[in-house]
């Protein structure tokens, strides 16, 4: 692997990425495959949302290394079942050694499901988060170009809050809104510029 010119790291097969995904074969797949790309159903959505969460002091490899015991874990984070679960569920997961068993970061995902269930009275998850989407691409051709929130991070960072979701801050959203594809911080020299298709490359 070679870097490039402005901050990418060129890999064996010859494609930009950052740094970040540019070395673990994991986070590598993630980002050619998935990270980025849009999430309009409800239930990817709450999971997603629930993983930012976990994710929150912690590595995203490491919540990537866990996602198929969090998805056995949460009934693969089907809202109606999680907003179901009761306290003696907390205990049992803080059980769980597959997942981050930390007690407010599990009860955040019960609260987030049956917030979710709230808002179908009201157009939906879906529908609620993609309204913040920017009007306008970001360009940036370095890593440190790229912000940790954004004016519309803090904006659906308080709608959410007002509607009851927790452990949703500014920054926590911003990662969201990156990897449903909402913003496209992909380097400009990134093979992977534009694939979400929400925006030109």
């Amino acid at each position: 692997m070679t870097p490039a010119v402005n901050g990418s790291i060129i890999g064996d097969d010859g494609l930009a990425r950052p740094a970040w995904a540019a070395v673990d074969p994991l986070l590598r797949d993630y980002y050619d495959h998935e990270w980025g790309m849009p999430v309009r159903d409800e239930q990817g959505l709450y999971e997603r949302i629930s993983l930012e969460a976990f994710q929150a002091g912690l590595s995203w490899a490491t919540i990537l290394r866990k996602r198929p015991a969090f998805r056995a874990a949460f009934s693969d984070f089907h809202p109606d079942t999680v907003a179901a679960f009761t306290e003696s569920d907390v205990d049992r997961l803080l059980l769980d050694p597959g997942i981050v068993r930390n007690r407010l970061k599990i009860r955040a995902a019960i609260t987030n499901a049956r917030a979710t269930l709230a808002l179908r009275d009201d157009g939906g998850l879906v529908d609620f988060v993609w309204q913040f989407q920017p009007q306008a691409p970001l360009e940036p051709t370095a890593l440190d170009q790229i912000p940790t929130t954004s004016a519309e991070s803090i904006a659906l960072s308080k709608a959410l809050r007002k509607r009851g979701f927790v452990f949703v801050g500014p920054t926590t959203m911003f990662a969201l809104m990156e990897a449903i594809g909402m913003v496209d911080t992909h380097l400009l020299d990134s093979h992977r510029r534009g694939s979400s298709g929400m925006w030109p490359r």
